[in-house]
This record gives C-alpha cells, sequence and structure tokens, in this order.
C-alpha cells in the first residue's frame, strides 16, 4: 500500500490558483486604500478642509 497521497496539479489548475491569489490581493489592497481615502475625507469635511478642483485634479492624474 502507498503510504502517502500522491497530488497532481495541471497548468490549468495551477494558474487559476495563482489568478485568485492575486486578484484576492489586489482586492484587499484596494478595499483598504479605498478605506483610507474614506476616513480622511471625512476628517478633512470634520476639521473644513475640502478638496479643491485642482487636489482632486491631481490626485487623478497622480494614482
Amino acid at each position: 500500500m502507498l503510504n502517502f497521497i500522491l497530488l497532481y496539479l495541471d497548468p490549468g489548475t495551477g494558474s487559476l490558483i495563482v489568478q485568485a491569489l492575486i486578484a484576492g490581493f489586489l482586492a484587499i489592497v484596494f478595499y483598504f486604500k479605498m478605506a483610507k481615502n474614506a476616513v480622511t475625507d471625512w476628517f478633512a469635511g470634520l476639521l473644513g478642509r475640502k478638496k479643491s478642483e485642482d487636489e482632486l485634479t491631481k490626485d487623478e492624474t497622480a494614482q
């Protein structure tokens, strides 16, 4: 009898797993970036500091 399990990953399954890991990582990065922006915008609103049109344009082109 075999005392170990033979596993096989074909290239299609391997690439699917890699793509899922990359997508999950990027989703987490995007989520935290948006959460950070929401918190900083909220604090800026509390302090009465709204972004001007020039700052909004610079932020969008910098990303």
